[in-house]
């Protein structure tokens, strides 16, 4: 059985910017609604344009910049909590110290 190909779908993958042979492949895949669950290949094509297309919107929103700082301010909180568990392990060398 040959798989034909939905022609709005294409038209419409076509018109958003998709190459021919992936709006070719994922119209075939999709357009005959015969099946309950697209293919393994439509599934992974769709896979890829969502992560690129998570990746254009974190771009979009200056997300590196916003991971750049959160990263430095956990960096900064880790160094801070270290520092005060450090005092505190001098501290209570400290008063081991004095009471033996």
């Amino acid at each position: 059985m040959a798989k034909t190909t939905d022609n709005q779908l294409f038209d419409q993958l076509r018109a958003s910017g998709l190459r021919k042979r992936v709006a070719r492949d994922l119209s075939s895949a999709l357009g005959s609604a015969k099946s309950s669950r697209p293919s393994k290949a439509a599934q992974s094509t769709i896979g890829e344009l969502r992560s690129l297309l998570d990746e254009l919107e974190d771009r979009a929103t200056g997300g590196p910049g916003k991971r750049s700082a959160a990263a430095k301010k956990a960096a900064t909180t880790r160094k801070r909590q270290a520092a005060s568990r450090s005092a505190a392990a001098k501290k209570g060398a400290r008063t081991r110290a004095r009471a033996s």
